[in-house]
């Protein structure tokens, strides 16, 4: 490791394969990195909606009908897919998000029995701000790499992602 700066993980690695020599921990200089990572982006993404007054569930929410296009519309059963929430949480999140003014319920004019879930103006305006609070953040956490390593790595990681969501019924 002459020329390299150590990091947490390093330290790790080298502590397990001083104590069980008999185990190969190669696994854990890549995936700790990646759970370490994931702990500094969650902080991050939890830092970017607290300063617009949402949470992380009402981001998924929120993103789910602005990615939607006009007219930032769903169907609660669309929106518990696209968040891989259960019907009763989902109920429940937009109850919450009708109370805060972010989204509106209406009459599904296709389905007499059916609601539509739309998003009001001040909830496009929230998640728009903190859609791009959340880039600034994460483009700071990738500021250590230039574009061609930045899809080196994301080809890498969707190699190791493909296999797993798949296996979980199909991908996002």
């Amino acid at each position: 490791m002459t020329g390299r700066v150590e990091d947490e993980v390093d330290r790790l690695v080298s502590a397990w394969r001083k104590e069980r020599p008999d185990l190969d921990v190669s696994p854990l200089e890549v995936l700790s990195r990646i759970s370490r990572l994931s702990k500094h982006l969650e902080r991050e993404r939890r830092a970017a909606f607290a300063a617009h007054g949402i949470e992380s569930w009402e981001f998924d929410v929120l993103t789910a009908l602005r990615k939607a296009g006009e007219p930032y519309e769903m169907s609660p059963g669309a929106l518990l897919r696209a968040t891989l929430v259960t019907s009763g949480t989902m109920t429940n999140r937009i109850n919450r998000l009708v109370t805060a003014g972010l989204v509106t319920r209406h009459p599904d004019p296709e389905d007499r029995r059916g609601v539509l879930v739309r998003l009001t103006p001040a909830g496009m305006e929230r998640v728009d701000a903190a859609l791009a609070d959340l880039l600034r953040r994460e483009q700071e956490l990738l500021a250590g790499l230039d574009q061609e390593e930045r899809r080196a790595l994301a080809d890498l990681l969707r190699r190791l992602l493909i296999p797993l969501d798949s296996s979980e019924g199909g991908t996002r």
